[in-house]
Parts: structure tokens; C-alpha cells; sequence
């Protein structure tokens, strides 16, 4: 319960209480499955406005495109940005690679629409928290998805991504990973599992091995690849001896670790914790977001 507290915390952080606007589209079907669905939000632009994708948490397991928060979009369709908000197959209906390849068709899909609702298909960003962030970077590094030769026109758009801008970000999902880097018990998170659809006998198979290292971001961060800004809200430092299983799944740890593989690749990543609006006259995390969309987008120019 304390790791669900922690993250209803993180929420309330990034996301206000404040009243929605209705979308401009809703429950547009971007695949066929009945999560395949998204809302999308047009900024007031004559020009084509850039685009941020909104994939929500909630281990894989839960969660909707109602999380998004009420803050954020409104800073983004004040700052000239588009947003939509995305549902995705959960662990239930499908585990790995679903929900990834689900965020990635979202992208294409939003592309495929750029003219009809007012896009630029240049200027395409993710966002989310816990399983969306980990989502938005495996987007983000990943390969172009695109298939030029695709019967399906959407499969011909392409994936690649801006920028990333993420909350409580798990930019590995690779048990030994985790247990070697956050330490504690992190790594028994009872989402893992279902999230691979493997069974107690095949963690430490190669089968598994396997799909921990697709599953997680950095492995594919290369050169060239999007910047990006993660925000962390769990306390820094090493665990307790007591952790309790999957505790430090949103440690900051993650974002460090990130951070030294991009660097060296002269790829931006801005690291932000909840320790450092405290106090007050830092502004919040949702405003730092908007004008990182904004660098990116090239709308500071």
C-alpha cells in the first residue's frame, strides 16, 4: 500500500485538482482492440500545432487516459500544443510488447491524422508516469517502427518521437537490472511478472533474459536518439533493509542511471525531484514539462 500511496502522491503533484475540457475528439479507435482508443485535444493554431502524447500508469495492470493531468494540458494548449490522451492493452489482454507497440501505433495513428486535425507530424512528443514513462522511452529509443511496405497505411507512419517527458520513469525493466542498481526488493514488484506473462519457473530462463532486455529503454538508446526530462517524487538514497517487495519501483535511481548513458551521447536529460519545488517560488513540475515540450518543439525560436 505504501508504494500505491507514494504514487498517488506523485499524481497529486503533477495533476491538480481542476475541471477537463472536453476533447475535440473522443474515443478515437487508433487499432482494434477495445483499449485502442484515444482523446485528443487541438490547440488554437492556424499553423499545425506539435503534438504531446499523454500514456498513463498503473503497472500495466490499470490505469486510463482520464489520469491526465488537467495542468499539464491546459499549459500545453495555452503554449500552442496539441494533446492526446491514450488507453493501451494491459497485462491482461496481452503482455509484452503490447503495450509498447500500442503507444508506438498511437504515434503513427496521430500522424496518419495530421492534416485532418491539424498537426505537425515533425513535432511529436510522450508523456506519462510509472508504466507510461517507461512506455514514452521505449518509444522514444527504439528503432523507426515504421513499415514503408505495411498494408496498413497507419504502420507506415513513422514512431520516432521529440522529446520525452516523463514521472517515475523505469527505464529498465529487467529484473537483475533493478536488483543490482536500486537494490532492496524493487525487483519482486508483482507487476513483472503478468507484465511478461511468464510464470514463477521462467524468471531466470533465457526466454525471459530475453524479453527483459527488449522490454527496457535503454536498450536501445543510441546516438541521435530524443531528449529528455524525468521527474522523480520517491526519497533518494539507498533502501531500507525492510523494503518491501516492489518498494523503489519510482526511485530516482532510475533516472541517474539513465542520465549516465546519455550524457555521453551528448543527449539532454534533465533530471527533477519533488525536492526541488519545495519552498516555493520554482514554479512545478508541470510548467518545467511544458517548456521542455516547447525547447524541443523549437517554439522558443
Amino acid at each position: 500500500m505504501a508504494i500505491v500511496a507514494r504514487l498517488a502522491a506523485l499524481l497529486a503533484l503533477l495533476a491538480p485538482a481542476a475541471p477537463r475540457p472536453a476533447p475535440d475528439v473522443a474515443n478515437a479507435a487508433y487499432g482494434p482492440h477495445e483499449r485502442n482508443v484515444l482523446d485528443l485535444w487541438k490547440a488554437k493554431a492556424e499553423k499545425p500545432a506539435p503534438l504531446v502524447v499523454f500514456i498513463h500508469g498503473g503497472g500495466f495492470r490499470a490505469g486510463s487516459k482520464e489520469a491526465l493531468a488537467p495542468a499539464l494540458l491546459k499549459g500545453c494548449l495555452e503554449a500552442g500544443i496539441s494533446v492526446a490522451a491514450i488507453n493501451y492493452r494491459l497485462s491482461q489482454h496481452a503482455p509484452f510488447p503490447a503495450p509498447m507497440l500500442d503507444g508506438a501505433r498511437a504515434v503513427q495513428f496521430l500522424r496518419s491524422k495530421a492534416a485532418e486535425w491539424n498537426l505537425d507530424p515533425a513535432r511529436v512528443a510522450c508523456t506519462g508516469g510509472s508504466a507510461g514513462a517507461g512506455i514514452s522511452l521505449w518509444i522514444g529509443f527504439h528503432d523507426e517502427l515504421a513499415d514503408p511496405k505495411s498494408e496498413d497505411p497507419v504502420l507506415r507512419q513513422s514512431s520516432r518521437l521529440s522529446c520525452m517527458a516523463v514521472n517515475g520513469a523505469q527505464s529498465s525493466y529487467d529484473p537483475r537490472w533493478i536488483k543490482e542498481n536500486i537494490g532492496g526488493r524493487a525487483h519482486e514488484h508483482p507487476a513483472l511478472m503478468p507484465f511478461y506473462g511468464l510464470t514463477a519457473d521462467e524468471l531466470d530462463s533465457p526466454k525471459a533474459h530475453k524479453l527483459y532486455e527488449q522490454a527496457s529503454a535503454m536498450t536501445y538508446l543510441s546516438e541521435g536518439d530524443p531528449p529528455v526530462w524525468a521527474f522523480y517524487n520517491e526519497p533518494k538514497g539507498p533502501l531500507p533493509p525492510d523494503a518491501r517487495p516492489g518498494q523503489g519501483i519510482h526511485h530516482p535511481m532510475f533516472g541517474v542511471k539513465l542520465k549516465e548513458k546519455m550524457d555521453p551521447l551528448k543527449i539532454e536529460c534533465v533530471l527533477r525531484h519533488a525536492d526541488d519545488y519545495k519552498g516555493g517560488g520554482k514554479g512545478n513540475p508541470n510548467e518545467d514539462m511544458v517548456k521542455f515540450f516547447r525547447k524541443h518543439f523549437g517554439m522558443d525560436k
